[in-house]
């Protein structure tokens, strides 16, 4: 179970890892809020899933670990990764108002990265809810919620962006944007809280 878990951790990196530079090239020719938020959003998230890859190895690494040092662990990590979403969604919800009434250009590549996330999002999220039920893991459960989160989000930001590509010239597109955008950016900050505060081992989500 060990080695699935590391295993799925590994995919979850190396499936992130393209995101946050695919759009950063996007916003080159779309300025669009919500893309700038997804952008941060999925650069934090980047950096939670290498962080927790490497808190989990070094965990399940060898003989038994000390159950405090393995909390202390734990701990250490959860307020690191919770701090750096809550930061993430703070700035994005100032984008997002500063950004207000702005031209938003090409949002496309942008839609079709948040497409292909849900998809694949869902997928992670299935997979570790799974390995968590067979044998519970805080790590595992933590991925569990993250990822049923992530594809909440990237559902919304699909809604936000085809919405913008539809009616670009509409008055409400800028809203709309914006308001995607802070879905996005109340969830880093929900999840950042949650990650920052939590004591138990989570439960399967």
């Amino acid at each position: 179970m060990q080695r699935k878990g590391e295993h799925t951790l590994r995919a979850s990196v190396a499936l992130s890892s393209p995101g946050p530079l695919v759009l950063g090239i996007g916003l080159l020719f779309g300025r669009s809020s919500t893309q700038i938020a997804d952008f941060i959003r999925r650069t934090a998230e980047l950096a939670a899933l290498v962080v927790s890859l490497i808190v989990f190895r070094t965990i399940h690494k060898g003989s038994r670990q000390d159950s405090a040092r393995r909390r202390r662990l734990e701990l250490i990590v959860s307020r690191f990764v919770g701090t750096a979403m809550v930061l993430s969604g703070l700035a994005m919800l100032t984008v997002a108002v500063l950004s207000l009434g702005a031209e938003k250009g090409n949002v496309l590549l942008g839609l079709v990265i948040a497409f292909l996330g849900a998809v694949t999002n869902s997928w992670f999220w299935l997979r570790y809810r799974k390995l968590n039920q067979e044998q519970p893991d805080p790590i595992l459960a933590v991925q569990s919620r993250l990822y049923l989160a992530k594809s909440a989000v990237d559902v919304s930001v699909v809604a936000s962006l085809s919405f913008i590509a539809l009616a670009s010239a509409s008055p409400a597109a800028g809203y709309v944007d914006v308001g995607g955008a802070a879905v996005v950016a109340a969830y880093l900050v929900f999840t950042g809280i949650s990650t920052i505060r939590r004591q138990q081992p989570l439960q399967a989500v």
